[in-house]
């Protein structure tokens, strides 16, 4: 029974937490669909900017090149590198139905995020050159959404098969990094304003929370059924 109540106390905990995500993420939006962030947004932009050269981000000049390679990492590309590699880790293990919730939440966040991207209708940074080349439109930001959903996803799997509780915060802590610098580069080159990749890190984190908690209920129903069989 404890452990019952413990289990339940866990579930209303992270469904709580879910909800606020939730509406954070709704509320964001509605701010920003009103233009209550542009002032903000546009402040942070232009600082992140060299006072006698726009085109050019704050510090060294390798700065830039920097920021380039560290995008490249939130890319459709590298990150559909990075779900092909987990997918076939998870079939190598035979966790099909966990690959496959893999699978199919990373191609339904990025449906979500260009669903969004319309219904927005924000369009990108003007204040300032862009540094890379950028077609769609800004809120929320894909790389950030798209970022925080994979590394994290990644670093909830890492947790479940690493032995010691130092190591699983690692795993879980290079995943936060990874996300938070392709966010963080998002801003610096030009292509997004500060609230998209907030609003794209809210989106990643409540669909790499989704894919978890679903990948878990699954494993759970089929250790259950194994145990029965034997």
């Amino acid at each position: 029974m404890r452990r019952l109540e413990r289990r339940e106390l866990r579930l209303l905990l992270v469904g709580l937490g879910l909800c606020a995500a939730v509406f954070l993420f709704i509320r964001l939006a509605g701010e920003v669909m009103e233009g209550e962030t542009q002032a903000f947004d546009a402040a942070i932009v232009r600082g992140l900017r060299s006072a006698t050269d726009p085109a050019r981000p704050i510090g060294p000049e390798w700065v830039e090149g920097v920021l380039i390679d560290v995008t490249a990492l939130g890319s459709p590309v590298v990150l559909g590198l990075v779900v092909l590699i987990i997918i076939g880790y998870l079939l190598l293990e035979a966790r099909y139905l966990t690959a496959v919730i893999v699978l199919v939440t990373s191609i339904s966040g990025e449906l979500l995020n260009e669903a969004l991207k319309l219904l927005v209708e924000r369009p990108r940074p003007s204040i300032v050159p862009h540094l890379r080349t950028v077609v769609t439109l800004s809120f929320p930001s894909g790389h950030a959404m798209q970022s925080a959903l994979i590394y994290l996803t990644l670093g909830a799997l890492l947790m479940r098969v690493v032995e010691g509780r130092l190591t699983k915060i690692y795993c879980m802590a290079v995943a936060i990094f990874l996300t938070f610098i392709v966010g963080v580069s998002r801003v610096f080159l030009g292509v997004h304003y500060p609230t998209d990749v907030l609003g794209g890190w809210m989106l990643g984190f409540l669909w790499a929370a989704v894919t978890f908690l679903a990948t878990r209920r699954f494993e759970s129903t089929v250790e259950r059924e194994r145990e029965q069989a034997q």
